[in-house]
């Protein structure tokens, strides 16, 4: 593993426990493996922190240029350290998508005439440092006002007009940014309508405008950021400064800021300590979390050795995968419902058989057999029915946003059993495929999806759940797949 240049003081430790969570969550997004990660994570740490160093060495002697906050900073040296990876010799350390990536004329934006680079990068760079920080962190990271306020050592009271005058010095910096780039004559055209349009959230787009914006990468990224309060600033501030991966890094440092609110999913890796105050807290809840789900294994455990005929566990795993599973109380709300897996029916019995009594297990040497006690029946009786049991998960899938070619979608499963690790398996109804997938790996074949829990977030408690997210490829239409099952036994939709 590189080592860092040179010693670290103080204020650089603080920086490196600010950002290096963030900074290792994108490099194991850009890269095939932990060790890879924790490899690319460290050398481009090391090149931040030499800009870091070489910024502040201009500063002091006057020469003050704009610059990104440290953490953008850090993640942009992550895609610059690992475009020198592809080139060194070195690509097969990264995801091949991000390999792809980097040959194509999108990466070229970032290496070519700064007037043509994505313009929230160019606005972010812009703001004043501090200024730049609490957008990021607000907007890009997810974080809670009050948390960024503690952070930037800003005060809680006021950190919310200042947010909203940050954000309209932002958009003032993007709309004088993309005047000065060069445009062709429609984009021209269009640049004083585009500023009006955006201006207003109650402003109407229209159709000719909505068009050329669709089919007009630079005027898109001039509409998400001339309109910073219409929901696409996140997207534009992380797909302009990062360039791959976006989607992605924001999912999950999303995940990363709710387990610091204290709503971590059941079964994800607990948080890194981002906030040394809330260590304490993290750890009770984790305790708090593992005691629950012994309860629960041992609830489990009881209702299985209680269930009629005696059923061992391995055998009722096996009678449930007989079973047809179907919800029939999904809400018409709800996303579209999946279709239930079509199952085997049960052998009939026999009329008027009497069931038959389980094999009782050989009790261990010294230890006293139990008496039964049998109950009264009546010769030729009906034996009690058998009831149901519960499907062995439930799936939810969202479509989180999609566009012309692709989409972004989000798969929650809350699984009835505990796992030590899992595999969600579904079918894509019309050609769909995976893109990229995080906090789990995926393997597709033909129109078939497998999902693998990644090594941070296998164990789930019964009851639990496990989410992962995606972003694919499609040709016209986007139907919900179907088809879904946890380790090979089917789910149910809601």
């Amino acid at each position: 593993m590189p080592e860092l240049p040179g010693p670290m003081d103080a204020a650089e430790a603080a920086l490196r426990s600010a950002c290096w969570d963030a900074v290792l969550a994108y490099a194991e997004l850009c890269t095939t493996g932990e060790a890879e990660a924790q490899h690319l994570a460290t050398q481009a740490f090391a090149t931040g922190l030499r800009e870091v160093r070489a910024a502040e060495a201009g500063a002091a002697r006057g020469r003050v240029t704009p610059r990104l906050p440290a953490l953008p900073l850090m993640l942009t040296a992550v895609r610059t350290t690992a475009a020198s990876w592809e080139s060194g010799g070195l690509g097969h350390r990264l995801d091949p998508a991000l390999r792809q990536w980097l040959a194509s004329d999108a990466a070229g934006r970032y290496t070519g005439p700064p007037l043509r680079r994505p313009l929230a990068l160019r606005g972010l760079r812009d703001l004043p440092e501090p200024d730049a920080a609490l957008l990021w962190l607000t907007e890009a990271e997810g974080l809670p006002l009050p948390v960024a306020a503690r952070r930037l050592g800003l005060d809680p009271a006021t950190v919310s007009e200042e947010l909203s005058e940050v954000r309209t010095l932002f958009r003032d910096r993007c709309h004088r940014a993309h005047l000065d780039a060069p445009m062709d004559a429609p984009c021209r055209s269009y640049a004083g309508l585009l500023d009006a349009v955006t201006r207003s959230p109650a402003a109407e787009t229209p159709e000719d405008l909505a068009r050329h914006v669709t089919g007009c990468v630079e005027c898109a990224e001039a509409a998400a950021c001339l309109r910073p309060h219409g929901g696409g600033l996140p997207a534009a501030l992380t797909d302009g400064v990062l360039g791959w991966g976006g989607a992605a890094y924001r999912e999950r440092r999303r995940r990363a800021a709710e387990a610091r609110r204290g709503v971590r999913p059941a079964g994800a890796a607990a948080p890194g300590p981002d906030d040394p105050a809330e260590g304490a807290g993290r750890a009770t809840a984790v305790r708090n979390g593992l005691l629950a789900a012994a309860v629960l294994l041992s609830l489990l455990a009881l209702a299985v050795s209680m269930m009629p005929f005696g059923g061992s566990a391995g055998a009722t795993a096996r009678d449930d995968d007989r079973r047809p599973v179907a919800d029939p109380a999904v809400s018409a709300s709800a996303p579209p419902s999946y279709r239930p897996r079509s199952a085997s029916p049960s052998a009939p019995r026999a009329t008027g058989a009497a069931p038959t009594r389980p094999r009782r297990a050989t009790p261990a040497a010294g230890i006293p057999r139990p008496t039964a006690t049998p109950s009264p029946t009546r010769r030729g009786a009906t034996p009690p029915p058998v009831a149901t049991a519960p499907p062995a998960c439930r799936v939810q899938y969202e479509v989180a946003d999609q566009w012309s070619d692709g989409f972004e979608a989000h798969v929650t499963v809350t699984t009835a059993a505990a796992l030590d690790t899992w595999r969600v398996a579904w079918t894509f109804p019309d050609g769909q495929r995976v893109r990229q997938m995080w906090d789990a790996t995926a393997d597709q074949h033909g129109t078939g999806v497998t999902a693998t829990a990644a090594d941070y977030d296998g164990s789930v408690p019964a009851g639990g759940t496990l989410s992962f997210g995606f972003t694919g490829t499609r040709e016209g239409r986007n139907p919900v797949p179907d088809d879904f099952t946890l380790n090979g036994r089917g789910c149910a939709g809601n």
